[in-house]
């Protein structure tokens, strides 16, 4: 910090947190050194703010038929800037001109979910989510491409054949399901006999 003139009797601290408690202390010094510091002052608490800091790590994906799940990393408290934080959801679809707004008026919110029977599997849509709090609207994130929730499978394996190994087994074989924007990704396969 500053050195302040041995006559001044009061000073101001500037690039200070908004919604932070803080207590201070004064230390004197001369040309031969630095005495005690006082005794704390009681702690003051600064003026609430907007807050300034998006939420990072947007992404999502998953859920089921007609979701889409948007996640987000949390912000820390030190950074919300005051009481009635929460946070703001605007996504689109991919193209679109016009963004759905939703709100989480939650502080250890991570997750939002939107439902709708009008979403097709795999539909990409652009996501960015910000923040607020009792002073106002503050920063929304960079925009991040998430998907929506998958369908189940509407392709059946092709090419099944079987061969006998054994008195007691027999070997099952077909041919994948190759990725598309229909069937999403095959997790695995279930044999019936």
């Amino acid at each position: 910090p500053e050195v302040i003139n041995g006559r001044t009797r009061k000073a101001t601290v500037v690039d200070l947190s908004p919604w932070v408690e803080y207590e201070f202390r004064v230390v004197a010094s001369n040309s031969v050194g630095i005495g005690e510091p006082s005794r704390p002052s009681a702690l003051l608490k600064t003026k609430a703010a907007v807050p300034v800091v998006a939420p990072t790590n947007i992404s999502g994906g998953g859920g089921t038929r007609s979701e889409l799940v948007i996640t987000w990393e949390p912000v820390p408290e030190e950074l919300q800037n005051g009481e009635g934080f929460g946070y703001i959801i605007v996504f689109r679809p991919l193209g679109s001109t016009s963004w759905t707004k939703a709100v989480v008026a939650s502080v250890e919110a991570s997750k939002y979910v939107y439902r709708n029977e009008s979403i097709t599997p795999l539909s990409p849509f652009e996501v960015k989510v910000g923040v607020y709090n009792n002073e106002g609207e503050g920063t929304l994130s960079s925009i991040s491409v998430v998907y929506s929730g998958e369908d189940e499978p509407q392709i059946a394996p092709a090419g099944t054949s079987a061969l006998s190994v054994s008195a007691a087994e027999v070997e099952v074989s077909w041919q994948p399901i190759a990725w598309n924007r229909h069937t999403g990704r095959v997790l695995g396969y279930e044999v019936r006999w």
